[in-house]
């Protein structure tokens, strides 16, 4: 891999001085909700039948301690249940319903609301098919208002949440004071596979089933209140937000059809964790380019929970420390990684922290297959 070069930071634009700041979109509230059934590192060992000493030290070394999931009962023989890949759709529509539910209705509590106030819902998943999708279903079953305008973001992986955080804050800023839901979804459980394959081992021994939702808001200073968006708002701003693809590595990560097991299944490169850690530094100051800040003035991180590899490579390269990736690193070990909604994981924990002081930045990063780094500048 080529040495990366840093994009120079200018101090030219600062955002204080933006005269559109006071319609920056807000992150209103967040809600979590995982499946009951909480399960260690051990226990899914005994779970799988695995004995290969190599694959149990992938599982016993992977800076997890426990992962939420949703696992099929014994099988006749012992050892789980195989699941065809009718069954995994169905598991993955009924906990998604679930406790994607959960994860909504816990958001809009927060902040004092109903279903039916929501203006948009954005579902994110990358662990299941459906048309019509899981925005549909959940506005069936939630009692959102029919009239609610909705998108689906299906198979972007785990940087998908931040890609849905972009284009909902879109929706929020020309829709000021009514408020958008996105709403990551992951039953990981239901894209498992079972075999003896190294492939298989290093997947099964790191997602996690998990439901996050944020709720996005705008208002302009000093308006007339405008639709549900009617309390006192202090959450972040949503600043700007910065991609990076890599093209070269577009097969590192993918979910895709397994012939030999006749099902969808995962697929990490070894080298994600470099790839990651290679490209981090450009994203990051292209974020933070003529915002007039360093990375030295971000004072919260709030990064994809990918892996101990991961979170490695990215403290490294970008100079952090590991109390500056503490949510990232407890999200791992107390979940796993849980796609999409890991970030959003990192940041409730900060937010019961009450660490979030105003004037402080933040930068959240995610990253995913294509290979592709998903950034976001918060300010509070």
């Amino acid at each position: 891999m080529s040495a990366v070069l840093e994009t120079p930071v200018t101090r030219a634009t600062v955002f204080d001085t933006d005269p559109f700041s006071d319609l920056r979109p807000r992150i209103l509230s967040i809600g979590l909700a995982t499946p009951p059934y909480s399960y260690t590192q051990a226990e899914m060992i005994d779970a799988l039948g695995i004995t290969d000493p190599k694959i149990r030290s992938i599982f016993l070394n992977s800076a997890i301690e426990r992962r939420n999931l949703v696992l099929p009962p014994v099988g006749p023989a012992g050892g789980l249940k195989i699941e065809s890949q009718g069954d995994l759709l169905d598991k993955h529509k009924r906990a998604a319903l679930e406790f994607g539910a959960q994860a909504l209705r816990r958001c809009l509590d927060q902040i004092g609301l109903e279903p039916a106030d929501l203006g948009h819902l954005c579902c994110v998943t990358s662990t299941g098919f459906l048309t019509p999708g899981l925005s549909a279903h959940l506005i069936k079953e939630v009692g959102i208002g029919r009239h609610c305008s909705r998108s689906d973001i299906v198979g972007m992986g785990c940087n998908a949440g931040l890609n849905a955080l972009g284009v909902v804050s879109g929706w929020a800023q020309a829709h000021p004071g009514q408020v958008a839901v996105v709403l990551c979804i992951e039953n990981c459980s239901a894209a498992y596979a079972y075999d003896a394959t190294m492939r298989t081992a290093v997947v099964n021994s790191l997602f996690g089933d998990g439901a996050a939702a944020v709720a996005i808001g705008a208002r302009e200073a000093g308006a007339d209140d405008i639709g549900p968006m009617d309390a006192p708002v202090e959450g972040p701003r949503i600043l700007k937000f910065a991609s990076c693809l890599v093209p070269e590595a577009i097969d590192a990560m993918r979910y895709d059809w397994d012939r030999g097991l006749d099902r969808f299944s995962f697929y990490l490169d070894p080298q994600i964790p470099y790839v990651v850690g290679a490209h981090a530094e450009l994203v990051v100051d292209r974020l933070l380019a003529d915002t007039g800040l360093y990375r030295s003035d971000i004072k919260h991180w709030l990064v994809h929970s990918g892996g101990k590899k991961v979170i490695d490579a990215v403290m490294v390269n970008l100079g952090l420390s590991r109390y500056d990736l503490r949510h990232t690193s407890g999200v791992l070990r107390d979940h796993g990684n849980v796609s999409s909604g890991s970030f959003l994981f990192s940041y409730q924990r900060l937010a019961q922290e009450n660490a979030g002081q105003p004037g402080d930045y933040g930068v959240m990063m995610t990253m995913g297959p294509g290979s592709t780094l998903e950034t976001a500048l918060l300010r509070w």
